[in-house]
């Protein structure tokens, strides 16, 4: 027998590594997939994937569906879908274009009214589905529907723009560089390593006090690769960044809000509520918990952050355009689910969604610097999503 850190007793290293890799193949396999799919493209692109420039453009390309993914997290896990996601990006961003292109309204109300259009929004739809027992396919199918159509309306068929500049920052401004004058953005590489300390510090201490209590951890081998593994990635990724604009306004507010969703579901009572309704709502709901305004707020949650995604996507294009928004419902549910979360509900991590929008993202750049036609990718990605839900049904079975 061996006698780890803090008195943890475990049976042989090699038994207990496998067991433990067994146990949390789900938080692992999908990291290692996203390096593997990178180190893919990155060869077979010639070494164009993590060329400063494409990074940003990945970053930029991905954030509405990494920040919408967090919010379509928290439906699934509860046990619910929002097919409706895709529409209220592309009427928000209609909404927030008629605000400011033709009545020439201020763009930080603009971003309040369309903010507070989408809390509405998923707050209908959180009625319908919460308290009237409609299930969350129909209603939000419905609500798809619905707000292609008002979208349309709204533009009139047409295109509307182009957006104050100002607003556009919001997708394509970069964090100023305070030490002007070098080739490398300081502020950008600085910032990227304080975070990785601070990511790696909280790490440590979080693993002091599962053992403290008794709470089963990681082999030290296990925590020593993720944390190294880790720092390396976000350390090289702030200097690849660096060396191009430093780093993107958006990816600013996305590493925020992914900061805040995983302390949420990791550390708060209403996260661990939203797993309780999802893993069993009938018993959920005799221990006390209110679950039809869980579910409320989960899909009003919902609606917030398609709007913010809608008004990131519109910035970017500079203009408000009939199509916007179209397929992203399935981009967005694809990512939870390639990233671990289960079809039955219960069952999820917001790291786990981040990654799987970013295999997304990669599969979707690296397939379009291969030149790869937008049939083909289709076909790939479905054949992934499949792949990814067959495993969590195998699992699940086990």
């Amino acid at each position: 027998m061996d006698t780890g850190i803090a008195g943890e007793v475990r049976v042989g290293k090699r038994d207990s590594y496998g067991g433990f890799l067994k146990t949390h193949f789900r938080d692992y396999g999908m990291l290692l997939s996203l390096l593997a799919i990178m180190a893919f493209f990155q060869v077979v692109t010639g070494g164009t994937l993590l060329k400063p420039l494409n990074l940003t453009n990945l970053v930029l390309q991905n954030s509405y569906i990494v920040i919408m993914a967090l919010g379509m997290l928290l439906v699934i896990v509860s046990g619910h879908i929002d097919l409706s996601v895709g529409s209220i990006v592309g009427f928000i961003g209609g909404l927030a274009a008629v605000l400011m292109v033709k009545f020439n309204l201020h763009f930080i109300p603009t971003i309040l009214v369309c903010l507070f259009v989408g809390g509405i929004i998923g707050a209908i739809q959180g009625y319908w589905v919460a308290f009237l027992k409609v299930p969350s396919f129909i209603v939000t199918l419905a609500g798809m529907l619905v707000f292609k159509g008002l979208q349309l309306s709204l533009l009139g068929g047409q295109s509307v723009g182009p957006f104050p500049p100002t607003f556009q920052k919001l997708s394509s401004g970069f964090i100023p560089d305070f030490v002007a004058g070098g080739a490398i953005n300081v502020t950008a590489l600085s910032l990227g390593v304080a975070v990785t300390a601070a990511l790696v510090y909280l790490g440590y201490r979080t693993r002091v006090n599962q053992q403290k209590h008794a709470v089963e951890t990681a082999p030290f081998g296990f925590f020593l690769f993720k944390y190294t593994l880790l720092a390396i990635l976000l350390v090289g990724f702030s200097y690849l960044l660096a060396t191009y604009r430093g780093l993107p306004n958006v990816l600013v507010i996305m590493f925020a809000l992914v900061a805040l969703y995983a302390f949420v579901t990791n550390r708060t009572t209403i996260g661990r509520r939203i797993y309780a309704l999802g893993g069993n709502e009938k018993a959920a709901k005799l221990s006390g918990i209110k679950t039809e305004r869980l579910t409320f707020l989960t899909f009003v949650n919902m609606g917030v952050l398609a709007a913010l995604a809608g008004l990131i996507f519109a910035a970017r294009l500079n203009t408000a355009t009939p199509k916007a928004g179209l397929g992203f419902e399935l981009d967005v549910i694809a990512a939870c689910f390639i990233g671990g979360a289960s079809a039955y509900g219960g069952v999820g991590k917001v790291t786990g969604a981040v990654i799987g929008a970013f295999v997304m993202g990669v599969m979707n750049n690296g397939m379009s610097i291969l030149g790869i036609g937008i049939d083909y990718q289709q076909v790939i990605k479905g054949l992934v999503l499949l792949a990814a839900v067959t495993l969590d049904v195998y699992n699940k079975r086990k």
